[in-house]
Order: C-alpha cells, then sequence, then structure tokens
C-alpha cells in the first residue's frame, strides 16, 4: 500500500510566525508538508528556510461587510482545495469560524479549533458589549459544533463555554500556551556587552528598571500602569525608570486616551519606547516585569519574562494568574487598581533579595510548564488523537508521527 505524507494547515489572521512557528517547525522536520495560511507580513518569507509554504489571504479583523467576509471564506476554500490538508489548525475567532466553514466544503477530515484568548470584549459588562459578547458567542459556537476538536489555552475558558452548552468536554482540552524555547529565552544567552550598550542607549545608568510590554489599549491596564508609575516615582524619583514597549492597536474600540496617556510620557513618568524588536534584551535588562491586563490567554511575554528569571507582577485575572504563584514568583493583584501595582512594585523595589528568589522561581515554573516542547508533544499527541478516529478517511497514508 503506497505511503502518503501529511499534510497540514494552520490558519489565522496575525502572523503565525510569531506564536506557532516552533510547532511548525517541528512538524516539518517529522516530514510534515507544513502549510502556513495568513496575511503576507514581513516574517512570510522566513517560513520557507524551514521548509513551511506560505500562502497569503486577505481578511480584515473588525470589519463586517458580508460581501468581503465571503470573499475571505472563499479564498481559504480555494487555498484548501488546492493544498488538500489532513488537517487544518484555525487560530482566533474569524479563522476559527472563516476556517470551519471553509474546511467543511473542501471536505478536509480534522478541523482543530484554539481559542487563545477571549479578548476585551469579554472583559466589559455594559448592554452594548454584553450584546456584543452574545454575538461572539454565538459564532464560536457555531466553529465548534462543526469542527473536530478545540484547544484553550487555560482552564478559564474552557469552563466558561462548557457552561454555556457551547461544547463538550469530550472534543476539548487545556495546552498552556503557545511554547517557548526556554533555551534560547534565558538571561545567559545575552552577552553583558548587549545590556550595558542597551543600558546606555536608553539613558538608564544605574536606575532600577520596570518594564511592561502590551498593546497600548484599555485592557492590557496601560493606564494603571501610568499611574502606578506616577505613584512610585513621587518617592523614588529617577532611581527608578519604568519602561513601556508596545504599539498602537489602531482601530480598536478599546484605544486609550492619547492625551492622558502622553502626558504622562511628556513629564518623565514612564518612557514609551514604541514598538520594538529586541524584546528579550530588554527584558533581560529589567529588574521587575509588569502586566496588569484585565484578561488573557496565558500571554506570551509574562511566559519570556519568567523564563528570563524575572520577578513578575500581573493581575489576578484570568490567563495571567497562570504564570505566577503568587508569593514565590510575583505578586497577583486585583485588575484596575494603580495602589495595589504601586504596593507590589515597591515591595521588589526595596528588596534585591526577593527579586532573586522570585526570578528564579519564574524560570524553574516557565521551564517546567511552557517549555516548547511540552506543549509540541501534547499538540501532536492530539493530532494522533483525532486521526486515529478518522482512520477510515486515512485509509492508504502511513503515520510518520
Amino acid at each position: 500500500m503506497v505511503s502518503r505524507i501529511f499534510k497540514i494547515a494552520f490558519l489565522s489572521h496575525i502572523d503565525l510566525k510569531l506564536f506557532r512557528f516552533p510547532l511548525m517547525i517541528e512538524l516539518a522536520n517529522r516530514n510534515w508538508k507544513v502549510f502556513a495560511i495568513s496575511p503576507e507580513s514581513k516574517y512570510s518569507s522566513k517560513f520557507l528556510e524551514y521548509g513551511i509554504k506560505h500562502i497569503s489571504y486577505n481578511i480584515k479583523r473588525r470589519s463586517f461587510n458580508p460581501f468581503f467576509e465571503l470573499k475571505s471564506i472563499l479564498e481559504i476554500y480555494r487555498v484548501l482545495k488546492i493544498s488538500k490538508p489532513s488537517i487544518l489548525h484555525t487560530f482566533m475567532i474569524k479563522p476559527n469560524i472563516y476556517g470551519t466553514i471553509a474546511g467543511k466544503l473542501a471536505k478536509v477530515p480534522v478541523i482543530i479549533n484554539a481559542v487563545t484568548g477571549l479578548g476585551s470584549f469579554y472583559s466589559e459588562n455594559n448592554l452594548k458589549f454584553k450584546f456584543i459578547r452574545g454575538l461572539m458567542n454565538l459564532f464560536h459556537g457555531s466553529a465548534f459544533l462543526f469542527s473536530d476538536y478545540i484547544i484553550f489555552q487555560n482552564f478559564d475558558d474552557l469552563k466558561y463555554f462548557y457552561g454555556l452548552g457551547l461544547i463538550k468536554k469530550t472534543k476539548a482540552t487545556v495546552i498552556k500556551g503557545s511554547g517557548i524555547d526556554t533555551k534560547q529565552f534565558s538571561f545567559h544567552s545575552i552577552q553583558s556587552k548587549t545590556l550595558e550598550q542597551l543600558r546606555k542607549e536608553l539613558n538608564l545608568n544605574s536606575k532600577i528598571i520596570i518594564l511592561m510590554i502590551a498593546r497600548i489599549i484599555k485592557h492590557k491596564g496601560i493606564m494603571e500602569y501610568c499611574r502606578a508609575a506616577q505613584i512610585i516615582k513621587s518617592y523614588y524619583g529617577h532611581s527608578v525608570e519604568f519602561l513601556l514597549v508596545g504599539d498602537f492597536d489602531r482601530g480598536n474600540p478599546f484605544c486609550i486616551d492619547k492625551d492622558k496617556f502622553y502626558y504622562f510620557i511628556q513629564k518623565n513618568i514612564i518612557k514609551f519606547l514604541g514598538q520594538r524588536d529586541n524584546i528579550k534584551e530588554l527584558i533581560a535588562l529589567c529588574d521587575v516585569f509588569v502586566l496588569p491586563s484585565y484578561r488573557e490567554g496565558i500571554p506570551r511575554t509574562l511566559i519570556e519574562a519568567a523564563l528570563m528569571g524575572k520577578p513578575i507582577v500581573t493581575t489576578n485575572a484570568i490567563g495571567c494568574k497562570e504564570v505566577v504563584d503568587h508569593g514565590r514568583n510575583g505578586f497577583l493583584i486585583p485588575k484596575k487598581d494603580s495602589n495595589a501595582l504601586a504596593e507590589a512594585i515597591e515591595i521588589l523595589i526595596k528588596n534585591k533579595k526577593l527579586r532573586e528568589k522570585f526570578g528564579k522561581y519564574s524560570r524553574q515554573k516557565a521551564i517546567k510548564e511552557f517549555d516548547k516542547n511540552i506543549v509540541i508533544e501534547k499538540t501532536i499527541s492530539l493530532y494522533k488523537k483525532l486521526i486515529q478516529k478518522k482512520r477510515r478517511k486515512f485509509l492508504g497514508f502511513k503515520s510518520i508521527l
């Protein structure tokens, strides 16, 4: 009987290289034919270097134009009809919905949806956002009904949809995060000279450095961070520097008031660095990593900070609390509480030994729970399970798992 290579397609509306690359590379190394289906970006050409074929398509994250949405579904359908994947693995709400529709039409044997977080609409409780949330739940439920399996990043999101009756426990699981190379994300992987140059470039001298990395929107806790910085600086002055790295999410309904935000920059309360590529080096440079977000899937930046051996201050919120054990590698504080954030940061500013103790535990926890090999093996094991369930459709295939 002739054996054939398995094909798998990954579908997203953001760059897949940013959060699924290790899994894709491993599958390519195991002789799978891997397709990355996402909008064109500066990283698109990088896929080919690892034997992965990138296919671009057009999708607008915030469009509700029926014509454009149908066009996106048809584009995905055509790609799937030509590539003929054995498995379609989709990420984010629109790709989950559109990918499932297109995948069913293209007769893809196995379709997996990934819920990587529920976003800002699930952090507001007024009537408008309750209505939007209801529509999004309907869309999610439609995708879940026709897909073969759903992967969540935390148990809270799984329980939420299970409580609504939108999923069966038999077709859902939790795999924490997207996996990070723990050897690459290590403080010792960076030369001290590099950090000295960066410190000089940013004019940080011998200051204690607090760092936050996030999109500049309300639900990341940007204003809470700015206000906490103002409180701390009123006591410690210029001996502490608050860095903020990130980009404005233009068109996002939860963009913060720019005038209020720029006030903190103009008063030198925070140093805004914009979007940066040297994230690993910036994390290595900081003394405390902060993310006062209202809700996450599992934030990659927190895992990266933990791997770099940093103490963390974050909220006791869905997703964030997965990375921090309160009092062991950082502090969990209430959402929307600048005072509590400032108090937790101050404790770490004043106690270098505690920072070192927390940092050591951070790395141990991250290696144990979020290493890429753990995520990869759990995911491939799931692929095996689903292929076995559909074995009648895979007659003639020889498993290379």
